[in-house]
């Protein structure tokens, strides 16, 4: 049986059996990219180029666009390539980068949501503080502590995962690099090294938990108590974009990584992979665009821009 130094590639779980539903389904996962690619790259270049865009709300969304850019990017082009080559591989190298940066993106989300669960807090609870509290110096120190989170939870996963020995081949069930699957591979009871980067792990992810619950707690009480219904409805409408995107992400997650074994098959784990990995990155833009007035017009404005431009390019000078 291989161990970990004769692996050279793994072999990724194909999408379909035959290379014409591969075909379908890499032009499927090519326009669930490119809308990605759209969706974030519009929230990007609306918060940067419009200065009343320019607050903390706005400046932890556009580094949740580029963490959604960077999730995406890590996994869908990968799949999409092994799709349309009719290809399984992908190196050992390859591998062990891919895990390092979907585990790097993924928990510094997480933690970026967790901070933008405070931002709503402090701004609903604390409105008369909120200048001091969400000053610009405190706002990079978060999301630089959400960056950082994600760094030394990925640092650490990925050096434990790749130091255990492999000895049940090199196939993945899965279309991307993951840790439970590799951790499948791994000798009997070698996975145990893994015990302490999963404890760190579970208390970071239940500590976010319990913030963003407590907050969110918070925030519907103060709610509550508003005389005013156009003050309830303004709150409201700043909250549940982030609070659906909150349930959005945790739901998947939950559900891929905390499924009874019973119910696990490579088929639905392909299908569960999906949608926390691909459907969020896609779905976040719509969710914050829809409820958000100012971002709405903000986005509007760069279109019209934009077709003015190409307009004026195309058109023939006189």
């Amino acid at each position: 049986m291989p161990n970990s130094s004769s692996v050279s590639e793994f072999l990724l779980l194909a999408f379909a059996d035959t290379h014409k539903l591969q075909l379908l389904h890499f032009a499927l996962f090519l326009g669930i990219y490119l809308a990605a690619l759209l969706g974030n790259g519009l929230i990007l270049s609306a918060v940067a180029c419009h200065h009343h865009l320019h607050t903390p709300m706005y400046f932890f969304l556009l580094n949740l666009a580029l963490l959604d850019l960077g999730c995406i990017s890590t996994t869908l082009p990968k799949a999409m390539a092994n799709a349309l080559w009719d290809t399984r591989a992908i190196s050992y190298q390859g591998c062990a980068a891919q895990l390092f940066l979907f585990a790097f993106l993924v928990v510094a989300e997480y933690c970026l949501l967790t901070v933008m669960a405070y931002d709503r807090y402090v701004a609903i609870c604390k409105p008369l503080h909120y200048g001091s509290l969400v000053g610009s110096r405190a706002c990079a120190q978060m999301a630089a502590a959400a960056w950082g989170s994600g760094f030394l939870t990925a640092v650490l996963h990925t050096a434990t995962t790749f130091s255990l020995p492999l000895c049940r081949g090199n196939s993945l069930d899965q279309f991307f690099c993951e840790i439970p699957q590799i951790l499948k591979l791994s000798c009997s009871d070698a996975y145990l090294r893994e015990v302490g980067a999963l404890v760190f792990s579970f208390s970071l992810t239940f500590g976010c938990f319990v913030f963003i619950v407590v907050s969110y707690v918070q925030i519907f009480r103060a709610v509550l108590r508003m005389p005013s219904e156009q003050g309830r409805h303004k709150a409201f409408s700043t909250c549940l974009p982030h609070l659906a995107v909150v349930s959005l992400f945790v739901s998947t997650g939950m559900f891929a990584y905390l499924k009874p074994p019973s119910i696990s098959s490579p088929s639905l784990d392909m299908v569960i992979a999906v949608l926390y990995a691909v459907v969020p990155p896609v779905l976040n833009p719509l969710i914050y665009s829809m409820r958000n007035q100012d971002l709405k017009e903000a986005l509007w404005k760069l279109i019209s821009l934009s077709s003015r431009l190409l307009s004026n390019v195309s058109s023939p000078s006189l």
